[in-house]
This record gives structure tokens, sequence and C-alpha cells, in this order.
């Protein structure tokens, strides 16, 4: 192995790194707001709603991640959608770990006992305030696990957008590859870099989680 080599380039990783949290952040947004507007719809008493929102699910879950993102910036231009490469990476991988949020927060949200919506219900509660008051607290306890499963593997997901051209840690190693020939150091590298950003996604995954619990 050569650690000379790892030292000389490793500050260009860590730059890329702080691409690649920059990425994972924008895209668990993007993904949280679009699996709460897709369990939302999924619920919903409009049956036109949950056909949209059983459609997103299966066209986002369906097909590879991958290709999404080829069609949104390659394809995009061909229909008046012009975005550079970062912003496709983010709104494609957002749109589609949105999908798997989507289902994460429907069965939490239907995991809660009914009883006690019936009995909210009984004591006069509208049918919002019983979703605000009384199920999406209980729920939102039970799906901080799931989201956080969702969250890792999106961070090992944005590995794909090396796949266009954003300068993140997997685009890095292959680019220094071809200039030093030294796989086995380059992908070490990144993947240590990788490891380290969900270890600590995962440690605060699970603060998280003990913090709900506890209240």
């Amino acid at each position: 192995m050569d650690i000379d080599l790892i030292l000389r380039v490793y500050p260009f990783f860590l730059e890329a790194a702080l691409v690649t949290i920059q990425l994972s952040v924008l895209t668990t947004i993007l993904g949280l707001i679009c699996g709460a507007l897709g369990a939302a719809a999924r619920l919903s008493r409009s049956a036109v709603l949950r056909a949209i929102g059983a459609t997103y699910v299966s066209l986002f879950r369906g097909t590879p991640a991958l290709i999404q993102l080829f069609i949104l910036y390659f394809g995009g231009p061909q229909i008046g959608i012009q975005l550079d490469a970062f912003e496709a990476g983010v709104i494609g991988l957002g749109v589609n770990i949105g999908a798997y949020m989507t289902e994460t927060m429907r069965g939490a949200i239907l995991s809660v006992d009914k009883g006690q919506t019936e009995a909210a219900r009984t004591l006069g509660l509208s049918r919002w305030e019983t979703m605000r008051k009384v199920v999406l607290p209980q729920a939102m306890r039970l799906m901080i696990r799931p989201l956080g499963v969702n969250i890792n593997a999106l961070i090992k997901g944005t590995a794909l957008v090396a796949a266009i051209s954003v300068v993140e840690l997997t685009y890095t190693a292959q680019r220094y590859i071809g200039s030093t020939y030294k796989p086995f150091e380059m992908f070490l590298l990144s993947g240590a870099l990788y490891m380290l950003i969900i270890y600590i996604t995962g440690r605060a995954i699970a603060w998280l989680d003990r913090r709900a619990r506890i209240t």
C-alpha cells in the first residue's frame, strides 16, 4: 500500500467528502418532503390522490436510480429542463429516496393502534386533529429507525452521481486512479470516508431514537 500517496491526496478527498455530505443533507431534506407528501397521498380518502401516491412509489422504486439520474440530467434538456450535475443529483436522488420514505412513513402511521384513533374521534377531535395530536407523535417515534436505514442507504447511493460528473468521493477516486494507477488506495480512502460519514450519521439517528423513546 502506498501510504505516501494517500497522505498526498487525502486533502482533495476531504473536499470531496464535504460535497458528499452537502449532497446527502439536501437530498435527505427533499426525500423527507417527498416522503411526507407521498404518505399523505397514500393515506388520503381521495382515490385520485391514493392512485398518484401509489404510482409515484411504484415508478421510483421500480426503476434504477441511475436511470432516473440519466433521464433527468441527460434527457432533461430535450424537454426544457436545464440542471447542472449537482442539482440533478439532489433532485434525482431526493425524489427516489422519497418513494422509499413514503412507505416507511405510511407503515409507521398505520402501525399506531387504531383504538387510539377511535378514542380521539369519540372525544370530538377532527380527523386532522387526531392525526396531528394523537397519531403522528407516536408514528414519528416508530419511523426514526427505518428512516435512518433509508438515510444510510442514501449516503451510499450518492456514489451514483459520479456517473454524471459530480465531484464527490467516488468521482474523485476514479479521477485519481486515472493518474496514479492505484485503485486499491483510492477506493480504500473513499470507502473509509463513506464509512465515517455513515457512522456519524448512525450515531446521530440512534441518539434521536433514544430521545424520542424517552419522551
